[in-house]
């Protein structure tokens, strides 16, 4: 992220995804939703991570759910 490119919700470890903000604590979280239900197709999903609703509003504009 230090670079400027997003963050790909899709491959992203817990630890990448920690360290963007509004997502600190959630890494691990976002990962095992993914694992269960497959990948992100649309930032919103976010909000369907328990515990995340309403909190990655401020980190979006570091994430991307990559390419098709």
């Amino acid at each position: 992220m230090t670079d400027g490119t997003p963050i790909n919700v899709n491959t992203a470890t817990a630890a990448e995804l920690d360290a963007v903000a509004g997502l600190r604590g959630h890494g691990f979280e976002i990962v095992r939703y993914r694992e269960e239900r497959g990948q992100f197709t649309d930032l919103r999903q976010l909000d369907e991570v328990p515990g995340l609703t309403g909190k990655a509003d401020d980190g979006r504009a570091s994430l991307t759910v990559g390419e098709g």
